[in-house]
């Protein structure tokens, strides 16, 4: 059986969707050949059976060179591929599905957003199967959707190791380091974060944080006004921020914190969670699907800067033996529920059906 893919990114640099490289590499495993239509190319090692074909964003925008490349190479391929998996756009089942289904290939869209519209109604109709992770994702009740794991690559995102040749033990984590990854848009509550500081600050708990991402177009407002906010724990030394890191940069910011929050409202499984935890990091999260895996202290009852502070301090005041506790129960967790083998098992599983 083979395979198309369209996707956004297949780059190993890209802060936000070089974690896909390793979905691509694993499928390949699975399928006699996989083609991925992207719109932007970057750096890749992939196997020689995966061929990318890039719409060209990385040579700058055209909105109808990328409509025109797309078709092409969905038709120039037809005969090359038998099933089709789009990977969180939309837009890509909108525009070729009526000329998969004249050629007889399997549709499967995988989405996972808190919101949709009509379009995302439609897409979810005319594919054969639609895949999230949240229960709260809008396409979870369709008749057609299919519960999936977040897919960690649990070999790669896991705790430092203490051996000879690895992190020393002057590179353990400090206990009071805590880390916010995710992009600076209004949605990542980075500002509720930076507020929570603000409070702990003034009950005298001892901290340091750090503060990684970069806003989209539509964030830059956002994250400017952050930064402001921010302006103070940073001249004090207790909070640093910069931009966007690759996928190996952020495992190694995961071994370095002993603490990562994430304040995104339920609706969709932040994969930054399921990083994070695999990492051995203590998690304080909002997002209802770790109930009963984080404890309560952890997981802010609301969106206030006094619940996300809570919590923070919830995850500060732990004591080590519970600490050791949790961070293992949560890595095993995500290899029980939300590997990356286990995503690829049970996609294949979908798009052969």
């Amino acid at each position: 059986m083979r395979l198309l893919i369209c996707t956004q990114a297949v780059d190993l640099d890209d802060p936000v969707l070089g974690f896909f490289h390793r979905w691509v590499e694993e499928l390949s495993k699975r399928f006699e050949a996989v083609h991925v239509i992207c719109l932007k190319e970057g750096r890749h090692e992939l196997p020689k059976n995966v061929f990318i074909h890039s719409l060209g964003k990385e040579g700058g925008r055209s909105r109808l060179k990328y409509l025109f490349r797309f078709y092409r190479y969905i038709r120039e391929f037809r005969g090359e591929y038998d099933v089709v998996f789009v990977h969180m756009n939309q837009e890509y089942v909108l525009l070729g599905w009526k000329l998969w289904w004249l050629w007889g290939k399997r549709i499967v869209l995988w989405r996972n957003h808190l919101k949709g519209s009509w379009l995302t109604w439609l897409a979810t109709k005319v594919s054969h199967n639609v895949c999230y992770t949240s229960p709260e994702a809008f396409v979870a009740t369709c008749k057609n959707a299919v519960l999936m794991p977040i897919g960690i690559d649990t070999g790669f995102f896991s705790p430092a190791l203490r051996s000879l040749g690895e992190v020393g033990p002057s590179q353990t984590p400090k206990p009071d380091s805590i880390l916010f990854l995710g992009r600076l848009d209004p949605v990542k509550k980075v500002d509720t974060f930076v507020r929570a500081l603000k409070l702990l600050q003034e009950q005298g708990a001892s901290f340091w944080a750090d503060i990684i991402g970069d806003p989209t177009e539509a964030g830059s407002k956002y994250a400017h006004d952050v930064r402001n906010l921010a302006t103070v724990l940073s001249i004090e030394g207790m909070l640093s921020m910069r931009g966007a890191v690759t996928n190996q940069e952020a495992r190694d910011l995961f071994r370095s914190h002993a603490i990562y929050c994430n304040l995104t409202p339920s609706g969709s499984f932040d994969k930054t969670i399921g990083e994070a935890m695999a990492s051995g990091c203590v998690v304080a999260a909002v997002n209802h699907v770790l109930q009963g895996i984080l404890p309560k202290k952890l997981m802010p009852q609301d969106d206030s800067d006094e619940a996300a502070a809570q919590a923070l301090r919830g995850a500060l005041d732990m004591p080590e033996p519970e600490r050791r506790a949790l961070a293992q129960k949560s890595r095993s967790y995500i290899e029980r529920e939300h590997s990356l083998s286990l995503l690829v098992e049970r996609l294949f599983g979908i798009l052969a059906a």
